[in-house]
């Protein structure tokens, strides 16, 4: 449920923005700082951009790739004094310090091969009571010359209080939730070496505020070093950023919202279970792993084909000898209730079909020498040119490819591989520009490219793509977001817990992992404890790693509670019933609490549409008031009930967990009621997850199905007493966009007056039916 004052900064926005002006507000102003100009603009009542630069054409410009929304006709009220200038907007202010004599170019004396720095400007960011929020005290404009074109390294500083602390940023995946005391290198790879890093630049601190980056090169960024907040990106031509402003952290996703897009629902099947493996080589195999789930009555959504399936790279076939009828293939699992996910690959081998099409159209990325860049430098997959997504043409041509070879065949949704891309930009063209001006901008538009195919050809097919790379405002696509290619480790596992809040407060709802690593096992591992789960009659799965079935049960129960479930791996079987009798009711267990929870899970992602926050989220989100979450990147919450902290280490049975301040904690397993504001050595056998529930949480549980596809009726709509609640019970068909439009979608509020110890039903009924008829009350 969206915070009363969260709706009314909302509305208040959507007010101002419909046209309700200050008295001598201008849209944007530009202004002159020893011969730097400074240019404000006001998108949002909360939401400001500042740019810099020595030339005043680039300082008015536009804003770049991933930000769609407009400054706004009558936003900022401007004022001069001897302080500088100010410019106001209703939730914040821009102060624009006086031109000064004093600075680097007036303490250093020029000298040959010395280049000045530009004239300094200060500004500082204010909040609508005065506080400052940010303070800008240096930038960088350095004149270089890239890929043949003059061009400048450009850079910002500004002041960190020594109690701020920051997030997002992308996937960084080194196992720390505080950005703070680092430097990100905010740039696409996949080889990075904890795991591939992905640059969303939009970071968010714990002092009530946000900033986006708005520039796509490769781009350095260092939280509070040195009391200082440095960005700097290799190639542009001017300083921008915007800056968000909230009360509440979901204030500041509203923002992220506004300026980049809003977080399409998935279908239905994409928040229930999916079933990949590297690989499933045959249509027999796909066929026989989904039978599995059925006969034994365990509840899946999508089985997934991963690749190698074609004869060539870049053929967009699937060899007949181990895929003789693909939309047969399609039929059966349709029938089952499953949906399909296949991948594709943005790279042509010369020999395949189309390479010859597409380099006569000048649609692959291209060498210095205008020849397409075709191969990657390192690893085992030399062959074949990238699809230049940058090109409106060869984006339409490439969905034509999959419209025509894939969807006409029944697959439903689409697994966007190597959407760095893999094969690296750095030194070759796109059509926009350099691969150094534009590195991180391929997943945006190559994704772009296949969304708007989808909703164009399949207007009633609401669409999904699965991509491991993103930009700002990759989200607007429909996108579902992985960790690449992790390995089979406790180090792996106990590092995604705080990689995944960190993409997530990136503005990325939609992310997940490969549920038990991707990177094939090792020949024998030797546990630092005695393994908690008999291995002994998996070892045609497990082979000598001892505790590998104890590593797959802790990772599948954290993951029961991500926003994307999905088992993937480098293993003989993937299937839950492959790692032992000990193993397979525990892991049954949590896939049906899974779908237990799905009246729960999926109205979570009707919050996000609205509002742009995610549902995985890092405490200091819903606890700011609380200095002890600030750091905390090893349990988070999912939606507003569910404190979840996984178990992230070998042999462990028990683990302490903190209970945020402010509040009453139930244990789900035991419903003892715990203060907060203390640290609990919850107990976790094998079999358990440590799992609190916030005091006045309302949570909706469904009847145990197969998949997502029938209506699921309530079974229990579960309260938590010791504090008022509510709870937006969501539907709508899981299926079409018919839920971006009134009568498309029905949602039924539910309000938990702890007083009067009683549930309040209004708005739609629920086709699920009457929550008043199965509540139950968790007595403590």
């Amino acid at each position: 449920m969206i915070r009363l004052q969260t709706w009314r900064a909302l509305a208040a926005a959507l007010t101002w923005m419909a046209g309700t002006s200050l008295a001598g507000a201008v849209r944007a102003e530009t202004i002159d700082r020893n011969g730097v100009s400074v240019s404000i603009e006001a998108y949002a009542p909360n939401i400001v951009r500042v740019t810099l630069s020595s030339r005043r054409a680039d300082a008015e410009a536009a804003p770049g790739y991933g930000v769609i929304a407009r400054a706004q006709t009558a936003g900022l009220v401007h004022t001069t004094d001897a302080k500088g200038d100010r410019f106001r907007a209703p939730r914040l202010s821009v102060q624009v310090a006086p031109a000064t004599a004093n600075g680097p170019a007036s303490l250093i004396p020029a000298s040959e091969g010395y280049i000045p720095p530009p004239s300094p400007v200060s500004l500082t960011v204010t909040d609508a009571a005065g506080a400052t929020l940010l303070e800008l005290i240096d930038w960088e404009m350095a004149p270089q010359t890239v890929m043949g074109e003059k061009t400048f390294r450009v850079g910002a500083t500004f002041t960190s209080p020594d109690d701020e602390h920051y997030y997002g940023l992308g996937q960084n995946q080194e196992g720390r939730l505080d950005l703070r005391g680092r430097t990100i290198d905010c740039r696409h790879d996949y080889d990075a070496p904890a795991g591939e890093t992905v640059c969303v630049p939009f970071m968010v601190t714990n002092k009530g505020y946000g900033v986006v980056w708005d520039n796509p090169s490769d781009t350095h960024v260092s939280p509070g070093l040195n009391g200082r907040t440095l960005w700097q990106s290799q190639v542009g031509e001017r300083v921008s950023f915007f800056v968000i402003v909230g009360d509440t952290s979901d204030e500041i996703y509203m923002g992220y919202r506004l300026l980049t897009g809003a977080t399409p629902i998935p279908p239905k099947a994409a928040f229930g279970y999916i079933q990949s493996k590297q690989r499933y080589a045959t249509q027999a195999e796909v066929l026989a792993a989904a039978d599995g789930y059925r006969k034994r009555g365990y509840p899946a959504d999508i089985m997934v084909v991963d690749f190698l399936y074609w004869t060539r790279m870049g053929q967009f076939d699937m060899n007949p000898a181990q895929w003789p009828d693909p939309a047969a293939m399609n039929k059966t699992l349709h029938e089952q209730g499953f949906q399909t996910l296949i991948s594709i690959w943005p790279r042509f081998a010369r020999d395949s079909r189309f390479y010859d099409t597409m380099a006569g159209h000048g649609w692959f990325m291209k060498n210095p020498d205008g020849a397409p860049t075709d191969g990657l430098q390192v690893r085992y997959d030399h062959s074949g040119a990238l699809v230049d997504s940058t090109n409106p043409a060869a984006r339409e041509f490439y969905w034509t490819l999959i419209r025509d070879n894939f969807a006409a065949k029944g697959f439903d949704a689409f697994w966007l591989d190597e959407t760095e891309p893999d094969l690296v930009p750095d030194g070759s063209f796109f059509s926009i520009g350099s691969g150094l001006r534009y590195h991180n901008l391929f997943p945006l538009l190559h994704t772009q490219g296949v969304y708007e195919g989808m909703r164009r050809d399949r207007p009633q097919q609401r669409g999904l793509i699965m991509a491991r790379a993103a930009y700002l405002g990759s989200q607007r696509h429909g996108d579902l977001f992985w960790s690449s290619d992790i390995f089979p480790t406790w180090d792996a596992l106990k590092r995604q817990v705080p990689t995944g809040l960190n993409v997530t407060a990136s503005g990325l709802a939609y992310w997940g992992n490969d549920i038990g690593g991707w990177m094939w096992l090792p020949e024998s591992h030797t546990p630092a404890h005695p393994p908690l789960l008999d291995p002994s009659d998996a070892r045609d799965v497990v082979g000598g790693d001892d505790d590998y079935p104890e590593l797959f049960t802790r990772w599948f129960e954290y993951g029961a509670f991500l926003p994307t479930m999905r088992v993937h791996g480098s293993r003989k079987q993937v299937e839950i019933w492959a790692y032992g009798k000990a193993a397979e009711p525990i892991l049954a267990r949590y896939l049906k609490l899974r779908y237990a929870l799905m009246p729960y899970i999926y109205s979570l992602g009707r919050k996000t549409y609205d509002t742009g926050a995610p549902f995985m989220r890092a405490l200091w989100m819903d606890f700011p008031s609380d200095p002890a979450v600030a750091t905390l990147g090893d349990e988070y919450m999912f939606g507003p009930a569910f404190l979840v902290a996984p178990v992230t280490d070998q042999g462990a049975t028990s683990r302490p967990v903190y209970l945020p301040a402010g509040t009453d904690w139930y244990d789900w397993w035991t419903g003892v009621r715990l203060k907060g504001g203390q640290t609990v050595q919850a107990r976790a056998p094998i079999d358990t997850l440590p799992l609190f529930v916030r005091a006045g949480a309302i949570v909706p549980m469904g009847e145990p199905v197969q998949n997502t596809v029938k209506l699921q009726r309530l079974s229990e709509v579960r309260v938590f007493p010791g504090a008022d609640g509510d709870f937006a019970l969501y539907a709508d068909d899981g299926r079409s966009y018919a839920y971006e439009k009134a009568g498309g979608f029905a949602i039924t509020r539910l309000h938990w007056n702890d007083a009067a110890g009683k549930l309040e039903v209004s708005g739609d009924a629920s086709p699920a039916g009457d929550p008043r008829r199965v509540v139950r009350v968790v007595s403590p």
